[in-house]
């Protein structure tokens, strides 16, 4: 970072600083632990002399236990891509208009995350309801470990409620899908060869006013070998709405390769959720009472607006124990 050409490429430079605050985000912690380490070694061999340091030691210890706790899960995060940034995509599924409204309060759930972790989100796409909500949305979270820490909200989620949306106040079930792949920089070779991408152009779709767009600058690809169809129509530049959009692509086959190598490690393969009712990796409940709970894992937190409001790390933790026990 101190050669003067380090900012002549600016892709480059980015992917560097990214690298660092990777890095730091474990070895500064490390350092603290030592730290806080050889103050209590110190702290108790003063308390033997004078009684009245022992009230602190206590305290010294239970924050370095949750220190070292915290280092523990950073431990889990050893994937080849866990360092690095995520790409998130929200579907909705079953459920009409509940389901659109549902998929947007995820997308605000898992903004409202990052921005608490301090990490950077970019809207790639959004593609809106006529009624309420979306019917999809794409997020990067940039940032140390983003990608470590959101894999393991791949699947269904489950909303049970009862529907606003509904003139008879019935209790409604809805269902969004969360796809996470992680952003793969340009140093990492993924092959997508021209003959394997249909590329498809459309007008953008959205709410009206500004939003509408009547030329063709939406970009839909198609990566024939394996089916995977990414979309992009954030930007009014048809070339802008490409370049993200191959990079969603870039991303999920990423993502296809690092599942075949967990297969072999993990069988998981067997463990990934199917879309439909009953396969759902967490239930969210607004009646008839207030809860939410993994059914991977059991963690349950009894307040539904606390979670919504971001507070979801217990369950990214929870995934990570699940997993390093499985291993």
């Amino acid at each position: 970072m101190g050669s003067p050409d380090f900012w002549n490429n600016q892709e480059s430079a980015q992917e560097t600083i990214a690298e660092l605050k990777g890095l730091n985000a474990v070895l500064k912690p490390l350092e603290d632990v030592v730290r806080t380490g050889d103050d209590l070694a110190a702290l108790v061999e003063m308390a033997e002399e004078d009684e009245g340091f022992a009230a602190e030691v206590p305290a010294e210890l239970e924050r370095l236990e949750k220190a070292l706790e915290d280092l523990e899960m950073k431990a889990l995060l050893d994937g080849p891509f866990d360092g690095g940034a995520a790409i998130l995509t929200i579907n909705a599924r079953d459920g009409g208009t509940d389901a659109n409204d549902w998929a947007e309060m995820l997308l605000r759930m898992y903004i409202s995350w990052s921005q608490k972790g301090e990490y950077h989100v970019e809207l790639l796409d959004r593609q809106e309801n006529e009624e309420a909500g979306i019917n999809s949305a794409v997020i990067a979270v940039r940032g140390p470990m983003a990608y470590g820490y959101l894999k393991g909200e791949n699947g269904i989620h489950r909303l049970v409620r009862m529907s606003p949306f509904n003139s008879d106040g019935k209790r409604q079930t809805s269902f969004a899908a969360v796809d996470v792949a992680p952003e793969v920089s340009g140093q990492i070779e993924i092959e997508i060869r021209d003959e394997d991408v249909r590329e498809d152009t459309f007008s953008a779709s959205g709410p009206g006013g500004q939003h509408v767009n009547k030329t063709s600058s939406a970009i839909r690809l198609t990566h024939l070998p394996t089916n995977i169809v990414v979309q992009c129509q954030n930007e009014r530049s048809q070339h802008k709405n490409r370049a993200t959009a191959l990079k969603m692509l870039r991303a999920r086959l990423a993502r296809v390769e690092e599942e075949k190598r967990e297969a072999e490690q993990l069988a998981k393969y067997s463990e990934m959720p199917k879309v439909g009712f009953g396969s759902q990796i967490r239930n969210y409940f607004l009646h008839p009472d207030q809860r939410v709970k993994d059914t991977r894992t059991g963690h349950l937190v009894g307040n539904f607006h606390s979670v919504m409001d971001g507070n979801i790390q217990g369950f990214l933790d929870a995934y990570l124990r699940l997993r390093a026990e499985k291993r």
